[in-house]
């Protein structure tokens, strides 16, 4: 998989890729992240990427040749046709559905937007996908992107170190994973399920599978 992520501000997630499973996967080749700053594509010699919307209002605007050179750029950087998306809080909302269907493809070019958004013209003739991690607004497309990327690329075989976490983790049987226990044995006054103790397989599936019910219900009754 390779994720190509054109933004303003590389800076601001270039560490988060240099670390724990995304590090590793870089490492062994799995997956490819590689950051463009947007500026690279701009022609003037002050190398503006915005400018005011027309009709007025607030704020600023990432300006669609700029935008439309990097993508065409980005794209002659690899033979594989990537899906263009654009972070958006408009967009498709981000799930772990969706990250799983999307691990199926082979690259993305991830558009990280600023200021008031962008140019319409550039949604409409460069972007395959609006994708958006929540109901709230950020300063721009960056983190999005790093959420993306991460949550994705743990359907990827090889990312995660023990792929049966993946299939147990929250939200992959439509509810929350159970609660889960460590040593010490008592802490705080409260000891440890004693069935995860028994050694009985069966028997702590089953409790695990009514936790898991019991917690979504407790927790997120909108997924019960």
């Amino acid at each position: 998989m390779r994720y190509d992520v054109i933004t303003l501000f590389p800076e601001l997630i270039s560490g988060y890729f240099e670390d724990s499973l995304i590090k590793r996967a870089r490492k062994q080749g799995i997956i490819s992240v590689e950051l463009h700053q947007l500026r690279d594509y701009a022609t003037d010699k002050h190398k503006q990427v915005d400018d005011s919307p027309y009709g007025g209002g607030s704020g600023m605007l990432l300006k669609p040749d700029v935008l439309g050179r990097a993508v065409e750029a980005v794209k002659e950087k690899s033979d594989i046709k990537p899906v263009v998306v654009y972070l958006s809080p408009q967009g498709k909302k981000f799930n772990n559905k969706l990250a799983r269907e999307l691990s199926k493809k082979e690259r993305f070019i991830l558009v990280c937007g600023r200021y008031e958004g962008v140019d319409q013209r550039f949604i409409d003739l460069y972007v395959d996908m609006e994708v958006s991690i929540g109901d709230y607004v950020l300063s721009g497309g960056e983190l999005p992107a790093a959420v993306f990327i991460d949550a994705v690329s743990r359907f990827i075989p090889g990312v995660v170190g023990n792929e049966d976490s993946v299939s147990t983790d929250s939200f992959e049987n439509d509810g929350l994973k159970y609660p889960q226990y460590t040593k010490p044995r008592e802490f705080g006054g409260i000891e440890v399920p004693e069935v995860l103790l028994s050694g009985n397989h069966s028997k702590i599936e089953k409790w695990r599978e009514h936790a898991s019910k019991e917690v979504t219900k407790k927790k997120r009754k909108d997924l019960a």
